[in-house]
């Protein structure tokens, strides 16, 4: 296939363009490259996939030294003319759109960045798959969607009505959008659900990254809801596979879907929506011991109450995916943290 990956110097994009360029699938990936987190770590996960970072400036398109079927290109998905003109001359088969501004607590502060990437930058996608006879759109949407519920585990047949971050709200906007779509023009979409995706790569915002360096400058961590807190962590290879099991398999309408009873996750038109987690969570406390376990040190932790926009559990029902997919998380817990540790002290040259 020739695809389109959105995002891929970002963690989960990296990622998924380099296994889908491995398999020999023809890919090109954009991405914005903003200054949201460190860009050296952007520049990083691109030279590692054999993308010379400083020659993709003025629209240049670069060819991976490692990757004979991968060319990147740096873009900004608010820019309309240019995605157009990208999806018209490339006649991409599918597209796996991982690019967003993500962060809940950076909403909080920065709303007009979400709007102009998440809500902008996702409508020129769909209008490109559009016109461009697209033949399936897998998107990225995020376990933030559940806002207020709490009905355990998370499932894509539950209403997601209530969010509470803006960065949340975007994400069940996409899905909506993307309904829209694929019911007026036929277009199939898949949207993920991602929960708490963590590994080596990974972004310096998330949990871990944040307590592994403060361990490591023997600062305190700061600790939420103090401590009392559960997250579906899943590791980045498990996505991945996911990610691609799913972009194989094009959605279709369901005959049997009651607008009488209307299930959110599913539709006539194709239209799919699919957790994809661990399917396991765990206390943030154990989380934080097998860091601590990786690292050979203990943590000094700051105990504090419970942020805006976050919330207590997240736990992921990925029985559809299960079922459709043969979706199957493979990395534990203490390896998948002992991977990034390893990842972590070589990248950043730590003791």
């Amino acid at each position: 296939m020739k695809v389109l990956v959105t995002g891929t110097a970002g963690f989960i994009g990296s990622f998924t363009a380099a296994q889908l360029a491995q398999r020999g699938d023809e890919v090109v990936g954009i991405d914005s490259i903003n200054d949201y987190y460190d860009v050296n770590l952007k520049f990083g996960r691109l030279a590692r996939d054999g993308i010379d970072p400083t020659s993709a400036e003025n629209g240049n398109q670069v060819r991976s030294s490692r990757y004979p079927s991968y060319r990147f290109q740096r873009m900004h998905l608010e820019d309309r003319k240019s995605l157009e003109g990208l999806f018209g001359a490339e006649k991409f088969d599918r597209v796996c759109h991982l690019a967003a501004q993500a962060g809940v607590r950076y909403s909080l502060t920065n709303p007009h960045a979400y709007v102009d990437a998440n809500i902008v930058g996702f409508v020129n996608v769909l209008e490109c798959c559009r016109h461009q006879t697209i033949e399936h759109l897998v998107y990225a949407s995020s376990s933030s969607v559940y806002g207020l519920n709490e009905n355990y585990p998370f499932s894509t047949h539950d209403n997601v009505d209530h969010p509470i971050s803006l960065y949340a709200a975007t994400k069940k906007a996409n899905e909506l959008m993307a309904h829209t779509y694929s019911h007026l023009y036929g277009l199939p979409t898949s949207g993920l659900r991602f929960f708490t995706v963590y590994g080596p790569w990974g972004r310096p915002d998330m949990a871990l990254f944040l307590f592994t360096k403060a361990i490591l400058e023997n600062r305190p961590i700061d600790v939420f809801n103090e401590g009392r807190m559960k997250r579906d962590f899943t590791y980045v290879d498990d996505i991945v596979t996911g990610v691609v099991k799913v972009l194989d398999q094009l959605p279709s309408g369901d005959p049997h879907w009651s607008a009488t009873t209307p299930d959110p996750s599913t539709s006539r038109a194709p239209y799919r929506l699919y957790n994809i987690g661990n399917n396991s969570p765990v206390k943030l406390m154990d989380f934080i011991e097998s860091i601590e376990n990786s690292l050979g040190r203990k943590a000094k932790k700051n105990l504090l109450p419970m942020q805006p926009g976050d919330v207590q559990a997240t736990w992921a029902n990925v029985d559809d995916l299960v079922a459709d997919f043969g979706y199957q998380p493979r990395i534990s817990i203490q390896e998948g943290i002992d991977r990034f540790i390893e990842w972590y002290l070589e990248f950043y040259k730590g003791p």
